[in-house]
Order: structure tokens, then sequence, then C-alpha cells
């Protein structure tokens, strides 16, 4: 049957309308790509060093705690540092993932210590170990990454000496850089297939040592170039040019830890701009957590949400 010129002209107006509707679709979805569902960038986490600083006086930072007082200021995750677990048995990690579930607070990463920079062949094994153990105990606590350092030479034995010298300390006598750095690349490749078997990306940290600068992370991190080794960028932790250092991390940033210092800072205080540290982040796509690092002098109950609520305004 031939079609008559008013079915011709209706299959016409139906065809434009359905171009009319697709274009629209199409420009409301290219639109609406723009505005994350979230309101903001960036989820914001919790690291559970805000509440502890290493001071084991402090009787009210067990994880449990931090937990509950996390989601209590509103956090939308839990870093753990490794470090304040009182304990490492299966029961007890499954009891922290189970109250995380009941905080609503995915454990979003664990920062863990370990020193790779040393000639004794048994330290750095003794070392391995260690982080392979940790690999273990992030895999069962569901985390997806954890913190890695480099270590660093053990010449400057005061912490509190090292911030002094803005983290840089002599080579051990009879070695070089060079060297060390090739006994960090050796012990991170031993742990790769680990890595990658237990679901676990490595972070390694810009974090004294050979990690103190981006050039030295990175020299490591693109060396051995797996999926399986990444970046913690920490915002807190360069001492010169911290802007052009950090945007050097951020294309490999598996997590983003972020200080903050108030009441001043419990070794030194950094004025930083997370204004800028969101505009490199938006620029490298990075959608991952923020995890702050509350390192100031100021009661924890009144600075995390303080803290917080900075950092949202920032990856907003």
């Amino acid at each position: 049957m031939k079609k008559t010129r008013r079915s011709f002209l209706k299959n016409l107006a139906v065809a434009g309308a359905c171009v009319s509707i697709g274009s629209t679709y199409k420009k409301s979805v290219n639109q609406e790509s723009r505005i994350h569902p979230r309101g903001y960038t960036n989820l914001i986490g919790v690291s559970t060093y805000s509440f502890w600083h290493f001071d084991r006086s402090r009787k009210d930072a067990t994880i449990e705690n931090c937990i509950e007082r996390s989601a209590r200021m509103g956090a939308d995750g839990v870093e753990i540092l490794k470090v304040q677990m009182s304990r490492e048995d299966n029961a007890y990690l499954q009891k922290l993932k189970r109250l995380s579930l009941h905080a609503g607070l995915p454990l979003i990463g664990m920062s863990t210590h370990q020193g790779f920079v040393s000639p004794d062949r048994e330290v750095r094994k003794s070392n391995i170990e260690r982080t392979r153990k940790q690999i273990d105990i992030a895999h069962k606590l569901g985390i997806p990454t954890i913190r890695i350092n480099t270590g660093r030479w053990g010449t400057i034995r005061s912490f509190s000496d090292l911030m002094d010298a803005k983290g840089i300390e002599p080579i051990l006598e009879g070695y070089t850089e060079e060297e060390g750095f090739e006994w960090v690349i050796d012990s991170i490749e031993q742990l790769i297939p680990m890595a990658e078997e237990y679901g676990v990306v490595l972070g390694l940290e810009n974090h004294w040592g050979l990690g103190r600068t981006a050039a030295g992370v990175m020299r490591i991190v693109n060396h051995i170039d797996s999926p399986w080794l990444k970046v913690t960028a920490d915002t807190g932790n360069f001492f010169e040019d911290k802007y052009e250092q950090f945007d050097m991390i951020a294309e490999k940033a598996v997590l983003v830890q972020a200080k903050t210092y108030y009441g001043g800072g419990s070794w030194y205080s950094l004025d930083l701009d997370y204004d800028k540290y969101a505009e490199m982040l938006r620029k490298h796509n990075y959608r991952g957590f923020i995890s702050l690092e509350f390192e100031g002098r100021e009661d924890p109950e009144t600075a995390v949400p303080k803290s917080l609520e900075l950092l949202r305004r920032a990856f907003g």
C-alpha cells in the first residue's frame, strides 16, 4: 500500500520529535555529568590518627572509638593507622569491619610502617614480611589500599630532630642514594604479586626517606610500573614547592591525606590552600577519598568537625 501524504507528514513529525528528545537528553546528560551527584567532588574520610597523634595516653582513641566519633562528626569513611590497633587476630578484625558497617562508614585505607632503606638484606626481608602481614590484615578488613613508606636512613634518631631538619638526613656512611633506591624498588617488587592476589593497592607516600620528594616517589612508582603500586599523596609532607610537587604525584594518587593544624601543629604547621589542591585533583580526574589527618593541638572534638567542613568547601 502506498503511503498517503498525511501518513508521511505524521511519520516525519514523529521522527523530528525523536531527534529533538534525543538532543535534549544528550544535552541534559552532558550538563549533569559536570555536577557530582554527591554534591561535592570527593568523599571526605578521617584517619584515626586525627584522634591519637601517637599519644598512647589517649584512652579515648581506640579504633572502635574513632569509628564511632567519625560517624558522629559526619565523616564519609575511616582510614586506620595500623599502629593504633590493639590486636591483629581475626575476631578483632571482623569486629572492626562490623562496627564500620553499623556506623555506615567504609574503611577506606590503612596506614602502615616499614623501612626498606637498609644495606642489611635480613632487615629488608623482615620489613617485606611485615608488609605482607599488613596486606593480609587489610584484605580481611575489606580495605582496598594501604599506605607504605620507603623507610629512611636512620642517621637522625629523633623524629623531632628530623622535623627540625625538614626531613633531610645524611646518607648512611659508605653507601649511596642510588643503592637506597635499588633496595626499595627490589623490596616493593616482591610485594606486588601478593597485592594483586589480595586486591590491595599499595600507596607509596611522600613520607620522608627516599619518598621525601615527588621526584623520589615517582622514580620508584614509575620504575615498578604496576597498577598495584600507586601513591598515597599527603598535602603536609612537602616543605619546598609544595603545590608543584603535589601536582607531580597527583596523577598516580589512590588516596589523598589532607593535613590541618588547628591549635598549632604538633611538630610544624603549613599554610595549605585546599582550593589549589582541589583544582589539581580535578585536573587529574581524582575521584577517590580525601582522608583528614588532623595534626594540631586543638581538641579533636572541635578541630575534626571544623576540618571536615574546610575540606568539603574546598573539594566541592
